[in-house]
């Protein structure tokens, strides 16, 4: 388990389990599951960023979804501000929701197109009742979109009328509507131009010294990763294999995954002599994973217990965390 920072969590998920059923028609037995998260533990605390890595398929979306509740954990606890929600119901969950809130990957389908911008803002106002009068949540929609830097006189204006950031500074509004203490922030920059992508890291980096909001950001991309958090967890085939504070993941890394990932990273200095390291073959099925290290049939240092015998989760250093028999 990932180590417990000082300050009280926000967010503690315990042994979390993911699974979907595979099936061969549309009435029979499951025959197999997908193992898409396999027993994830790590915790937030209240105004601290943490960071979710791994390469596309590894289970990261899944997680995040299943923290919020937008999937049904098969096993295991999501404690949110001291209560565990991953039993819960629907109907349960819906006062929950002022507590944590998510910014989606794609700001073209995350926003209704039959909605102002206005009236996406302002529906979490009217769920959760926030806002005695129609006049009241107006203002709230206007300081919203100012917050995010948005002009205010543009909240009758439909999503269509905007740029890619400019609706994910709208996702971003309605996130913070709420005035959630998490936001899970689901890859919020990776269909963003690059210039684009450094804004609204910004602005999410000045919300939260504002409003003292935790995240959980979810990327593929270490570069983004590195500058916004303050913890790293590193994922591989539905598991975290590696943790700890940002600076001594990407500097000092110790799983042979988390080694690959950090070489990939573009070079803005010519003269870095850091090597590339290819990885053989895809990430394995997570309907049927490896035995023993699930990264032992592509890394480039495995031993023969590594195809035997799971590797145990040990502190290498203070509050730095590996799972690998050669950490």
């Amino acid at each position: 388990m990932s180590s417990i920072p000082a300050t009280p969590p926000i967010l503690e998920v315990r042994n979390l389990k993911v699974r979907f059923p595979v099936r061969q028609g549309l009435f029979t037995r499951a025959h197999a599951f997908v193992k898409a998260v396999d027993d994830v533990s790590f915790s937030i605390a209240s105004g601290e960023t943490v960071g979710l890595v791994g390469e596309s398929g590894c289970g990261k979306t899944t997680l995040a979804r299943a923290i919020v509740r937008l999937l049904k954990p098969t096993a295991g606890s999501i404690w949110l501000a001291g209560e565990d929600i991953a039993p819960l119901s629907a109907a349960q969950m819906r006062a929950r929701r002022r507590i944590c809130q998510m910014i989606f990957q794609d700001p073209y389908t995350s926003l209704d197109p039959r909605l102002t911008v206005g009236q996406i803002i302002a529906e979490p106002l009217e769920i959760h009742h926030l806002g005695a009068t129609a006049a009241d949540r107006a203002r709230r929609v206007a300081e919203l979109l100012a917050v995010v830097g948005l002009d205010p006189a543009q909240a009758q204006r439909y999503p269509h009328e905007f740029s890619g950031g400019q609706r994910q500074r709208i996702g971003i509004a309605r996130a913070l509507a709420v005035e959630p203490k998490l936001i899970v922030c689901d890859e919020p920059v990776s269909a963003l131009d690059v210039s684009v992508q450094a804004q609204i890291i910004n602005l999410l980096d000045d919300l939260q010294r504002q409003r003292a909001v935790a995240y959980l950001f979810v990327a593929h991309d270490l570069a983004v990763i590195e500058h916004i958090s303050r913890r790293v967890l590193v994922m591989y085939l539905g598991k975290i294999v590696e943790s700890g504070p940002a600076r001594f993941v990407v500097q000092n890394p110790l799983h042979p995954y988390t080694k690959a990932l950090i070489s990939a990273v573009p070079q803005i200095d010519p003269r870095s002599r850091r090597q590339r390291i290819i990885l053989p073959g895809e990430m394995p099925s997570p309907i049927n994973p490896p035995q023993g290290c699930p990264f032992h049939p592509r890394c480039p240092v495995a031993e023969a217990r590594c195809r035997t015998e799971p590797p145990s989760w040990r502190e290498i250093a203070p509050g730095h965390f590996a799972s690998c028999h050669l950490a």
